[in-house]
């Protein structure tokens, strides 16, 4: 065999063994999903035991107790600017997974009312986890028995009714112009009471000061239970469960108004590919645990899931909605 024989033969030899090791190697590297590697935060906008506080632990619960999230994680507490200093936190650590925020529907109200300038669009939606169903709710000496009651009034007189809310230009403003719309009434002409707090507005509606409270479902539960508030009608897309079982949504009562107040969890804006396939797939497996369910019944919230994808869609259509309705109202400061 003459040199370059050899030669050629080490050549092709070289060529299958570094094509061995390439193809041992590529597909090992394909398969190493990412996950986090270090400690994981979960920054969330608002106090202790404000909704998304609650929501955020009980995700890092489940996470431990079914050895979801491996690493450690933090929830960490950053109010302030209508959530924006949370998110804006979160948004400074774009490269990589480890840090999470949560939202709620503030997440549009705020830009469109001018609170701040963050759009859904500046997060990475990774789910929409539950809903915190809008609750219409009178004092018990009310002649107001029934949602048709309430709206059988506004119909007759829109300012007859005096209508408490909390966070006025919010969510609860929001399902309010829904329902007065969806009845044929004009939204901007209801004598709308507005409160800066839930609990001084349950206050003024069961000291019979205001007639209708319109609020989430988790603020109002102990008071219905307790006989102190009657619900009316709810702006759900069906029955909720537990005490309200009964409650029928605006739908049923002919009134087409559906609005969840929904919580979320998102990732900073241009959040890695891989990072946000992993905590999809984390969070999907998250909704379907006992221990989660439970404590979605414990909290008196809905299941209200969707995935990456479906949070997309669904932010972009609410976020329409939510312009729509609060341009009618004159809440809103922007037009896009």
């Amino acid at each position: 065999m003459s040199l370059a024989d050899m030669n050629r033969r080490e050549f092709v030899g070289s060529l299958a063994v570094g094509g061995l090791a390439a193809g041992t190697l590529l597909p090992m590297a394909a398969q190493a999903a990412w996950k986090p590697a270090g400690h994981v935060e979960v920054v969330v906008g608002n106090t202790p035991g404000s909704g998304e506080d609650i929501t955020a632990r009980m995700m890092q619960k489940v996470w431990q107790e079914a050895s979801l999230v491996t690493t450690p994680t933090t929830i960490i507490n950053k109010p302030g600017a209508g959530a924006a200093l949370a998110w804006t936190y979160v948004n400074q650590h774009p490269n990589g997974g480890n840090y999470l925020t949560m939202a709620s529907v503030l997440l549009l109200t705020n830009r469109i009312n001018g609170l701040n300038q963050m759009r859904y669009t500046d997060l990475t939606a990774l789910a929409i986890l539950v809903g915190d169903e809008i609750v219409f709710t009178v004092y018990p000496g009310s002649t107001i028995k029934t949602g048709k009651d309430l709206i059988d009034r506004l119909k007759k007189d829109p300012a007859s009714v005096p209508i408490a809310t909390s966070g006025v230009g919010g969510q609860n403003s929001v399902a309010l112009g829904l329902v007065a719309k969806g009845a044929g009434i004009d939204p901007t002409k209801l004598k709308v009471v507005g409160f800066t707090g839930a609990a001084d507005a349950q206050t003024a509606v069961q000291g019979g000061h205001v007639e209708v409270l319109v609020s989430p479902a988790s603020n109002t539960i102990g008071q219905i239970r307790a006989g102190a508030l009657r619900a009316i009608g709810v702006a759900s897309e069906g029955r909720l469960k537990g005490i309200m079982a009964d409650l029928p949504p605006w739908r049923e009562q002919g009134v087409d108004a559906v609005f969840t107040n929904w919580r979320g969890v998102f990732g900073p804006k241009n959040m890695p590919a891989d990072a946000v396939a992993y905590w999809d797939g984390v969070l999907g497996k998250m909704v379907q645990q006992p221990g989660w369910l439970q404590q979605l019944d414990n909290a008196h919230l809905e299941n209200f899931y969707h995935n990456a994808a479906q949070s997309k869609v669904f932010l972009a259509k609410q976020y329409a909605q939510v312009l729509s309705i609060m341009k009618t109202l004159g809440y809103a400061k922007v037009d896009d």
